[in-house]
């Protein structure tokens, strides 16, 4: 509202004010930025040590710790597929000193889990780390050599087919469920604990398709105990071209991309989070990091902030309906 009178005297203090109030917050988000950070970084990681997002905190710990003039420690949180150590990274004081490293299932937690944080409203997306896909395989017995081929098969016997995960509401369960639901298709779940069970039984042909982990599952696949259809990224992976996409062999627009990033508690100041950012996609682009993460079966990500938070908030999207769709619950 217009004051009405020229020598007003509030409105002649408003601008003084304002422009101290906006100095002063400027000042501290500089101050902040300048003096972070003070103290050891923690990375948290929800799964156990030796494990593919173990490897990647690992990787890039002392890096960080290079960069920043400070230790950086990794500290493995398991329980739940990673949440316990989510609320744990995000409850923590947001000045920048506690990482939370997260895998791709973070974007499906509000729709599996009661959560005793709020998985958009208290995270502030700080990077994505890696990117890499799941490897669709078939014990060789199934007569099926091509995507088109699985998803035939699948049509002309609803629900016969059995396919292995990691886990009821893993990733890679529900990478399954989505492809189901977009080719119309129906494939028994039989989830096991952890990528090695999985692999063991679908090679053994108890089970006969699975979305594995293309580090443990490619080998196999090269030896010929399992046959590979697919990648579920939108591109083809260096290690094997040979293999094509998903979208390119059978159902178009598929995507599923096992991701790794960083989260931090939403108040972290600005500036301390650009410099994180900074830092990390810096090292990303080393070559010694770069290849240490492809080796593993990853390749580096990188990008801003908003790049990250976008491709959450998608896949909650995603994952939501799925979900809800197939009726996916976790124990």
């Amino acid at each position: 509202m217009k004051c009405l009178r020229e020598s007003c005297a509030v409105c002649a203090m408003a601008t003084p004010i304002l422009i101290a109030s906006l100095a002063l917050s400027v000042a501290s988000g500089c101050a902040s930025a300048q003096s972070y950070p003070t103290k050891p970084i923690r990375i948290i990681v929800g799964f156990a040590p030796g494990g593919g997002t173990d490897f990647i905190a690992r990787t890039t710990a002392p890096r960080l710790s290079e960069a920043l003039g400070q230790p950086v420690v990794v500290e493995n949180r398991t329980g739940a597929s990673g949440v316990l150590a989510a609320e744990l990274g995000l409850k923590a004081p947001p000045d920048g000193h506690t990482l939370t490293l997260v895998a791709s299932n973070f974007a499906s937690y509000p729709s599996l889990y009661k959560l005793a944080f709020d998985a958009v409203k208290d995270v502030q997306a700080l990077i994505q780390l890696t990117q890499g896909p799941f490897l669709v395989a078939v014990h060789p017995s199934l007569p099926v050599k091509t995507t088109s081929d699985l998803i035939a098969l699948a049509k002309k016997h609803p629900g016969e087919l059995n396919f292995a995960s990691t886990g009821a509401g893993a990733l890679s369960h529900l990478g399954v469920e989505h492809f189901s639901i977009m080719a119309n298709v129906k494939m028994t779940h039989i989830p096991y604990k952890g990528t090695g069970p999985a692999l063991i039984d679908t090679i053994a042909g108890n089970s006969t398709v699975i979305f594995g982990s293309i580090l443990p599952t490619l080998p196999h696949v090269r030896s010929g105990r399992l046959r590979g259809l697919a990648v579920t990224t939108l591109q083809r992976v260096a290690a094997e071209p040979t293999i094509p996409t998903v979208a390119e062999s059978g159902l178009p627009g598929y995507e599923v991309n096992n991701w790794n990033g960083i989260i931090v508690p939403r108040a972290t100041p600005r500036p301390v989070v650009e410099r994180l950012n900074g830092e990390f996609n810096r090292i990303l682009r080393v070559k010694e990091v770069a290849d240490r993460l492809q080796g593993d079966g990853s390749a580096p990500a990188g990008g801003t902030p908003e790049d990250f938070s976008a491709r959450i908030a998608k896949e909650m999207a995603l994952w939501s309906k799925v979900i809800a769709t197939a009726k996916v619950k976790v124990d």
